[in-house]
């Protein structure tokens, strides 16, 4: 089995485009179904090995069972779909007859409201960034640049220097399946990027490369996702803002403040790169101070 999804993740990442982050989660979500049957003994020969075509709903069901107590609803239904994908390509490939997984449905999920700062609370945070030395400027141009873009923390670590056109003001950004956009930059973040860009070539070290990543660690390689979460939680703290959030808190954000000024739902969808806009949807939340206002201009007796 561990061979079959071996090839499975070779066709999602080859065909169907996913990227490494959904691979390594679609992989981890099999294995731990490997595991399971393993520890329980289930659909497995004389030789311990596991026979895909024991797998019935049966042990599918006991399985979803056994993650009940443990895993919040969005991962049981991750979980579940990365099985319903790998047994499909199973049945696709002829490896299987049919599809046990077929009369599942996916769990309904909770939809929280996405977190996001006040106009307020951004320029407290902004504001209190130290622009000094190569550091302090690639914090300032990082925080004005997941604020002004709303790209993804993945889409903001993966830009090198030729995605940047600092005269149209535009960046040139990868997103999920490798679908290329472009999203404008304001000229708050643009020159942040700038002066980051200058000190950056200025710095034994560091070298802004043309084709060379934008965003460096203190070692001068490019950083990661988690850095950027850790920037982006070292500077709320410093700003005394009490929120928990991460950098993706940014891109929320920056749609919801687009939304509140008028800014067309489309138009929004474009920006962030949702493939659907029932995912842009989210934003159309009302928010307090709207609410508020509509209330007290509205109500007789506000």
């Amino acid at each position: 089995m561990e061979d079959l999804i071996e090839q499975y993740g070779v066709h999602l990442g080859g065909e169907r485009n996913c990227s490494p982050h959904t691979l390594r989660n679609y992989s981890s979500d099999l294995l731990h179904f490997c595991r399971y049957l393993v520890a329980e003994g289930l659909c497995q020969d004389a030789n311990k090995k596991i026979v895909v075509e024991e797998i019935d709903r049966q042990v599918v069901r006991a399985y979803l069972g056994s993650l009940v107590k443990n895993c919040r609803k969005s991962t049981i239904a991750r979980k579940l779909a990365a099985l319903k994908g790998f047994f499909r390509y199973l049945v696709d490939e002829k490896y299987l007859a049919r599809n046990p997984l077929s009369v599942f449905s996916t769990p309904k999920q909770e939809k929280p409201l996405p977190v996001f700062l006040s106009v307020d609370d951004v320029f407290r945070l902004l504001g209190g960034v130290q622009g000094v030395g190569a550091l302090g400027l690639r914090d300032r141009a990082i925080l004005e640049m997941l604020y002004s873009t709303g790209i993804r923390v993945s889409e903001l670590v993966g830009l090198d220097w030729d995605d940047v056109d600092f005269h149209l003001g535009i960046l040139r950004v990868l997103g999920k399946g490798s679908k290329e956009r472009i999203v404008p930059i304001g000229e708050v973040a643009l020159r942040a990027l700038q002066d980051y860009r200058v000190e950056q070539g200025k710095t034994e070290g560091l070298p802004a490369k043309a084709s060379g990543p934008v965003f460096l660690n203190h070692r001068g390689s490019r950083i990661t996702t988690r850095s950027v979460a850790r920037i982006v939680e070292k500077h709320l703290k410093v700003a005394g803002i009490p929120v928990r959030m991460g950098p993706h808190g940014l891109r929320h954000t920056f749609a919801t403040h687009l939304l509140n000024s008028g800014a067309d739902l489309r138009a929004i969808q474009e920006l962030l790169g949702h493939a659907s806009l029932s995912t842009t949807q989210r934003y159309t939340h009302v928010n307090l101070d709207q609410l508020t206002a509509v209330y007290d201009k509205a109500h007789p007796r506000a």
